[in-house]
């Protein structure tokens, strides 16, 4: 295997370098190999939600005693909702239409609303850069969940597995970040038909529970989920926060977009991802309505006894690719930073002779590691992590919706009202969410968010730092045009040969140049 290291090449979007293999590789097959690539890399966060989200939502409930079929139906009502109003329309219909030259993410978003007002302003800039950061201190906490949720299955294999849970998940945590710098070409073809595989088989157990409690199809009914709401009270946002936890990974649809278009993107959602997820959520509810003692892992326990163990292996396989896709987001994130001038230069490997995305930056990937491991031992189970899950999400959205208002406004030229009203149509739900988060703050939400604000002052400061250096390093600086004169006036010893002097503003004279000629003498 070749290996390069240097900048690269920034991209444009937040997303994987897996799906860099697979667009290239699969777009032979046309649409439908991207449609499968697609499958494989953008939808593994959002595919496994069904591991932990309606659990989570339930244990509220049932912690404070309130578990009854109506709030079963408004929990799962939630839950389809915020599929359909913020992953489908928000995201499919809306934001995708806002691409950067084809490329996704919040940084593109950003570069966007920039390009619109015709400056770099400031208000984009910290919405953007915010939005990155957030996104950094998420990455560490999905793939300690999405292993750990489905090792967790093996508690239901036997109870002698319990001790084992940990172990196991640190183990393959660790194989993975292990493997990143060898690259992920190999594996990554095997991602697309892993991830149908997985799709279908939760939305066919899915469906084989429903005629058990028919009544679980009510929940397409939004008035169900607003009655709960309503009738809750506090318990209704504390479930509110857990439902969001079915949507985290989205960002991936954006970010993602450039590697394998709007298209095929759609496609998988529409026809075949939200399918298996809708079915997947009214037959762990119908399990719940029809056997309550199963709300203590529903999702597992759609499988008939038999098939609990080949569940657990898919699951492990499934949510081990939602955490690579995490693991190479952020290299890719990273890469686009530093291309963006937001961070110190790092070691950019590049692990492919013919895949320009296939890249690892090592210290990112001990970074991540290490906060990972951390988490998972501080943590202990998935449960208590999805305490810590999502808030940084909902503030994600919450600035991704104020970029695309701009972008909205002032390049789509919608009236100042309607983008107004666009806006504020999205920030009311993302707003509802984000409330209920912020009930997550004290039992583990503050990881995220700390991580998320380290970032983001890292960021500020190298902006801040290597713009004050530029603006000194200028004004210590003579004119190129200056030099020239001075070099014609008194000219230095030339001695043969060609010197190259790097520099990001031709229109001065090299630093390096300028020492040579002060110490050296010579041109």
């Amino acid at each position: 295997m070749m290996q390069r290291s240097d900048a690269g090449h920034a991209s444009g979007g937040d997303g994987t370098q897996a799906h860099a293999l697979l667009g290239d590789e699969r777009a032979k097959g046309g649409l439908a190999g991207l449609i499968i690539g697609s499958i494989g890399v953008v939808y593994g966060d959002i595919g496994t939600s069904p591991l932990y989200a309606l659990r989570e939502s339930l244990a509220h409930q049932v912690e404070h005693d309130a578990l009854t079929e109506e709030s079963v139906i408004g929990a799962i009502s939630l839950l389809i909702f915020a599929l359909i109003f913020t992953v489908t329309i928000k995201y499919v219909i809306f934001v995708m239409r806002a691409d950067n030259r084809g490329e996704g993410g919040i940084l593109s978003l950003m570069a966007l609303a920039q390009t619109a007002m015709g400056r770099r302003t400031k208000v984009a800039f910290m919405l953007g850069v915010g939005g990155a950061a957030l996104f950094a201190g998420e990455a560490i906490i999905t793939p300690a969940i999405s292993v750990m949720s489905a090792i967790e299955g093996l508690e239901l294999v036997t109870h002698r597995f319990s001790e084992f849970v940990l172990p196991i998940t640190i183990f393959i945590l660790v194989t993975l970040f292990w493997v990143q710098s060898h690259g992920t070409a190999r594996v990554a073809a095997f991602f697309g038909p892993i991830m149908i595989v997985f799709f279908l088989t939760i939305g066919v157990l899915g469906a084989m529970h429903i005629p058990e409690a028919p009544q679980v199809l009510r929940s397409f009914d939004p008035r169900q989920g607003i009655a709960f709401l309503v009738t809750h009270g506090w318990l209704g946002f504390a479930v509110l926060g857990s439902v969001f936890l079915a949507v985290t990974g989205v960002e991936a649809l954006y970010a993602d977009m450039g590697h394998f278009g709007r298209g095929p993107i759609r496609t998988a959602w529409l026809g075949f991802v939200l399918p298996a997820l809708l079915l997947n959520y009214l037959g762990q509810g119908a399990l719940v309505l029809s056997r309550p003692e199963a709300v203590g892992n529903p999702f597992f326990l759609l499988a008939p006894d038999w098939g609990l163990l080949p569940l657990v292996v898919l699951s492990t396989l499934a949510t081990t690719i939602a955490a690579q896709a995490v693991i190479t987001g952020a290299f890719s994130l990273a890469r686009q930073a530093i291309q963006l001038g937001l961070i110190p230069r790092l070691e950019v490997t590049h692990t492919s002779a013919s895949q320009e995305g296939q890249i690892y930056i090592g210290r990112i990937n001990r970074l991540l590691l290490i906060g990972v491991l951390l988490l998972v031992i501080a943590f202990k189970s998935s449960s208590a992590l999805a305490s810590a899950y999502g808030i940084a999400v909902t503030g994600t959205m919450v600035l991704s919706t104020s970029l695309l208002f701009i972008v909205a406004w002032r390049k789509w030229g919608w009236p100042l009202f309607a983008a107004i009203l666009f806006a504020a149509s999205f920030l009311v739900v993302e707003f509802a969410f984000l409330t209920a988060n912020l009930m997550k703050v004290k039992d583990g939400g503050w990881v995220p968010l700390a991580l998320g604000g380290c970032v983001m002052i890292i960021m500020w400061t190298w902006t801040r730092g290597t713009r004050l250096l530029a603006e000194k390093t200028h004004r210590d600086s003579i004119p190129m045009m200056e030099l020239i004169a001075m070099l014609q006036k008194s000219k230095p010893t030339r001695v043969p040969g060609t010197a190259v002097f790097l520099t990001s503003d031709p229109a001065v004279a090299p630093t390096a140049l300028m020492h040579n000629l002060k110490h050296n003498k010579v041109l």
